[in-house]
């Protein structure tokens, strides 16, 4: 593998970062809740992660700044769009893979 430096890193790590935003924001049919159960992460999450980062930088993100980030819209917005109501298969499968959550 090639020896790369810490900006290109940072660079490469950035740019599949705003692939993945930018493919869940097209795959609105996949829901948190599969996202979660089946890798433990989902758009909130990377929202938090973003929000976290942000407050490391010194830079002041709101819980809905961040989000808004992640999803390309208010988060009520996109809920509204595209969110469905949870099956009870997937609110078990969710308790299971993720206690304490």
């Amino acid at each position: 593998m090639s020896e790369l430096s810490d900006e290109q890193k940072t660079q490469f790590e950035a740019a599949a970062f705003r692939t993945l935003v930018a493919h869940l924001r097209k795959r609105t049919d996949v829901q948190n809740i599969d996202l979660m159960n089946l890798s433990g992460f989902c758009r909130n999450c990377l929202s938090n992660w973003y929000q976290d980062a942000a407050g490391e930088a010194g830079v002041e993100l709101s819980k809905a700044e961040a989000r808004e980030m992640i999803y390309g819209m208010p988060y009520d917005v996109w809920k509204e769009r595209h969110q469905t109501e949870a099956t009870a298969e997937q609110k078990e499968r969710f308790a299971q893979t993720n206690p304490g959550h």
